[in-house]
């Protein structure tokens, strides 16, 4: 009998890519997930729930911006000549490299077929596996934006979860009572902001519940209440390490595949030119292996996937022993059932460790036999035990634990974009529009504002790879911000063919309410004590 239980988390996330042209490197960020980690995700959770000895169960996060591309049809309709494509290129694999390339054809093939049956729509499958008790869905904040830097206009919080709340629901099906805090990243009373969205449960970074107030007698071993009666859960890094450590765990094997060697590097420039590959980048055609600790790009060995598959079994065997050690030891010193709670980025499970969903694939299948019970977030709160009441302190995930990776020396400089813009909405909501174009205009602005702050883009500034990129996504979406809030303040005219394009790049949350910037009308009690101060 299993000692305790083991919450594995995964949050799926891009950002909204939609207004990349085709082709695009953006595009293909979306394009790369849908083929090696969301496909195969499902196809993994499915299969392993037709099979009566396997019980998976799996808490996943499907942020607003990753479900409006997953519903968006004429974005998806792209994907089969993308995978045409690559199928092309593979051809021009040299001869030492033919046996990982007619392995990588025909999971190409299959993923296709997979496309297709499911006639390219994604959103039935998972809202199934969440009818069939596998999957646990929660949600994340709207565009991903940092919520700890932008609280200086709770307006601006409020809007990116009721956004995020709404969308989940009209593309779900069910209103979520979970969220992913995005980048795990928490202030103090954000909890009132959660529950007051209807959100009941999150999680945190270690640290976010190790230096709660008070200090939590379990550890990260047991969920929490904070005083807004939100619960919390947190990271265990004992059952992360293995999983997402390249350096430290098992994607670092010498015989998984290797991120870093491509065909797009690899290639002729003017052969990707003819196939229709306007700049050089990484493909997803990826045919060799790890090979060694510190083996330069040039010395990587071919890939051989069925050495890969023996050391997966190898792997998951090893993690679900370490799971169960831990719990058994900690059932035998904390007095009640432990919880270990291991979360990820999905994205690391087949984009960045090719065999990530088949490593999950043999968890779930080795599970029953190493007696490692696995559970979704909301059964633990469902469970009817008492959590100690708590109030967790400011975190994150990034580097350094806190908010440095965001606010930085790289992109600071956006944070007061955003409060300027934040406070404009707010302003120009609480004072109302006339005209039924005029709210259209707000409306849009306000899904310019959500765009503008996805922490994606503050990533990619301070990690330095495509800032090019970045700074024009962020300058973009607050121009269009700023010409429509002129527009609706001093009758500024707008072109019918930029509100044409702004509408079709930034169509995504159909339900946005600009209401949501509105200042909630403060207590009568709060009213009379700013007075007398």
């Amino acid at each position: 009998m299993a000692a305790g239980d083991l919450a594995l988390v995964l949050h799926a996330h891009l950002p909204y890519v939609r207004s990349g042209e085709p082709g695009s490197l953006e595009e293909d960020w979306y394009f790369q997930a849908l083929q090696e980690c969301y496909l195969p995700l499902l196809e993994v959770l499915e299969a392993a729930a037709a099979d009566p000895a396997q019980r998976p169960r799996l808490t996943l996060g499907l942020s607003p911006t990753l479900l409006s591309l997953l519903s968006d049809a004429g974005l998806n309709r792209r994907f089969q000549p993308w995978l045409e494509q690559r199928l092309v290129l593979l051809e021009e694999a040299p001869a030492e490299l033919a046996a990982p390339a007619d392995d990588l054809r025909q999971r190409l093939r299959a993923t296709e077929e997979q496309f297709l049956a499911c006639e390219g729509d994604l959103l039935p499958r998972f809202r199934q596996l969440r009818r069939a008790g596998v999957l646990d869905l929660i949600t994340c904040g709207a565009t991903h934006g940092y919520l700890p830097l932008l609280r200086d206009t709770p307006e601006a919080v409020r809007a990116q979860l009721l956004t995020a709340v709404r969308e989940h629901q009209r593309l779900l099906g069910e209103r979520p009572l979970g969220i992913w805090l995005p980048e795990c990243a928490y202030y103090e009373d954000l909890d009132a902001q959660l529950a007051s969205c209807g959100l009941r449960y999150t999680l945190l970074d270690g640290h976010g519940l190790l230096h709660a107030l008070p200090r939590p007698r379990y550890g990260v071993y047991a969920p929490i209440c904070s005083p807004a009666g939100v619960g919390f859960f947190a990271r265990d890094s004992e059952s992360t390490l293995p999983v997402w450590s390249a350096s430290q765990g098992y994607p670092g094997d010498g015989a998984y595949r290797e991120f870093h060697r491509d065909l797009g590097w690899d290639l002729p420039e003017e052969r990707l030119e003819e196939a229709g590959i306007r700049s050089r980048r990484p493909l997803g055609l990826k045919l060799h292996r790890v090979s060694g600790q510190g083996c330069p790009l040039e010395a990587k060995r071919p890939y051989e996937p069925q050495v890969a598959a023996q050391r997966l079994q190898e792997h998951a065997a090893d993690y679900l022993r370490g799971r169960g050690r831990q719990l058994e030891a900690l059932a035998g010193t904390i007095g009640r059932p432990p919880l270990l709670v291991a979360p990820f980025d999905a994205e690391l499970f087949g984009h960045w460790w090719f065999e990530g969903p088949r490593f999950l694939a043999e968890l779930f299948r080795q599970g029953p036999q190493a007696e490692v019970r696995f559970t979704h977030l909301r059964d633990v709160l469902a469970g009817g035990q008492t959590l100690q009441v708590c109030r967790p302190s400011p975190s994150s995930w990034g580097q350094g634990g806190y908010h440095d990776y965001w606010l930085n020396d790289s992109n600071a400089w956006v944070v007061a974009e955003w409060q300027r813009a934040s406070q404009a909405m707010v302003r120009r909501v609480n004072r109302g529009v006339g005209s039924a174009e005029q709210r259209d205009w707000l409306t849009q602005a306000g899904r310019e504002l959500l765009l503008a702050q996805s922490s994606d883009w503050s990533f990619i500034l301070r990690a330095g790879t495509t800032t090019e990129l970045a700074r024009e996504r962020i300058h973009r979406h607050l121009d269009r911000f700023w010409r429509l809030i002129d527009a609706i303040d001093h009758g500024t005219p707008l072109p019918p063919a930029w509100l044409a394009a702004v509408a079709r790049e930034d169509g995504l949350f159909p339900l946005l309410n600009a209401a949501d910037w509105a200042t909630p009308p403060q207590p009568a009690a709060a009213l009379a004590s700013s007075a007398s101060g």
